[in-house]
């Protein structure tokens, strides 16, 4: 029997939970904290995923011109939720991507692509800022191609996945419109 004022309890301190209670309630708390750091790193896209340029076969007899190299260095490394990416090999020349936060989605730029067939005369375009777009949709993406800047006979592709949002290409207007001369439009004969 204990005396009154005497605290000693040999099955643990009645003021407080026993001491296997707390270590166990530490290694919860930590296991939860490291299992969302690791949910939290596997989430994210890895920056040097390679990705693999779509039509990296279409001809870009322009790629390697000062225009575009100069486009190329202006780059940045981000352009809203995208991120640059490293390319698979073989990288076309005149070639830039970025990989949205899913890791999947990609933004695809090509300088140097030769006018594209469907740009003919009539064919409705979009200014953004100072640049003319001339735009090719398919299911999942759109190549929009920057028509009025380079030499005559420079394009510039760039490939958007659906819901990319405006960001990346108001970002190539404004770098398009600082490294490439503005030129009258050429479209090819309507059909």
């Amino acid at each position: 029997m204990t005396e009154p004022g005497d605290h000693s309890d040999p099955a643990g301190d009645p003021d407080g939970p026993p001491r296997g209670a707390i270590i166990a309630a530490i290694v919860v708390a930590v296991a939860a904290i490291v299992g969302l750091l690791a949910y939290a790193a596997l989430r994210q896209a890895p920056e040097d995923k390679p990705v693999a340029i779509p039509l990296a076969g279409a001809p870009a007899p322009q790629a390697d011109s000062d225009q575009c190299r100069a486009l190329l260095a202006a780059l940045p490394d981000t352009m809203g939720d995208f991120r640059r990416a490293t390319l698979a090999d073989p990288a076309p020349p005149g070639a830039a991507a970025w990989l949205g936060p899913t890791g999947i989605d990609a933004v695809v730029l090509r300088c140097g692509v030769e006018r594209p067939d469907s740009f003919v005369v009539g064919a409705p375009l979009q200014m953004v800022n100072a640049v003319s777009w001339f735009e090719s949709s398919g299911p999942s993406a759109s190549t929009w191609y920057a028509v009025d800047h380079g030499s005559q006979a420079t394009y510039v592709a760039l490939t958007l996945p659906q819901g990319s949002g405006p960001t990346p290409i108001q970002t190539v207007s404004e770098l398009i419109e600082k490294v490439m001369p503005a030129r009258p439009l050429d479209p090819a004969p309507a059909r």
